[in-house]
């Protein structure tokens, strides 16, 4: 039911929204994604570290929304600097102060520099319909990879982190991701090469798919 309705909301955004409410949302977004990352990632005795993190993440990210790179370098370099310099006079366990602080940069680059992204790319020639190319391949992908896993799954994926996905999932979920890429192109985007449409929908599919892992590694 959430999803029925919150796909026609977020088609809407991407065609009507202005491009300052567009990276409001695209900030709400990083915002969930660090706090679940952290959550995921971080001991609760690390909320003021965790706090910190999310700031500069979003303030990382609202400067790349506004297409701002060298503040946007800026707000990086001192948030990993007071970071660093945080974790380590005020914790003295190095093996866990190196562990989590790495965790803590990773999740301050990885997560608001993927997302802020999405308004550059809706900011482009054919911007709207390059942000759909790039979710309806995560989607089909997606959802092939369910289908394909759930009906002929077999062999373990990778069964130390995540029981569930099979081989044949994944292999379903690229062939998905390949095929939802060229429909899509064919219907919105015939002016791309195949050979390049072919490329994204891979290396996305691929990327979807270690990030998967990654989280379930994570919650592990």
């Amino acid at each position: 039911l959430t999803a029925i309705i919150a796909l026609p909301v977020l088609v809407l955004l991407v065609l009507y929204a202005s491009a300052p409410v567009f990276n409001v949302l695209v900030l709400l977004a990083a915002f969930i994604g660090l706090l679940e990352f952290y959550r995921m990632t971080l001991p609760a005795g690390r909320s003021l570290e965790r706090s910190l993190a999310i700031t500069f993440g979003l303030l990382f990210a609202a400067h790349i929304c506004l297409q701002k790179p060298h503040t946007a370098i800026l707000v990086l370099c001192l948030g990993l600097l007071l970071l660093a310099s945080l974790y380590l006079f005020r914790f003295r366990d190095l093996e866990k102060v190196f562990s989590q602080l790495s965790l803590t940069f990773f999740g301050l680059l990885y997560i608001p520099f993927l997302l802020a992204h999405l308004s550059l790319l809706r900011n482009l020639e054919h911007g709207r319909e390059w942000v759909f190319f790039a979710l309806v391949i995560a989607m089909a992908g997606d959802s092939a990879a369910y289908f394909v896993g759930s009906a002929i799954g077999r062999r373990k994926l990778y069964p130390e982190i995540s029981p569930n996905k099979s081989v044949e999932g994944a292999v379903g979920g690229m062939l998905g991701s390949v095929v939802g890429a060229f429909v899509f192109k064919a219907l919105f985007l015939p002016q791309i090469d195949n050979l390049a449409v072919l490329l994204i929908a891979v290396v996305l599919s691929a990327l979807g798919q270690v990030g998967d892992l990654f989280e379930s590694m994570l919650k592990r």
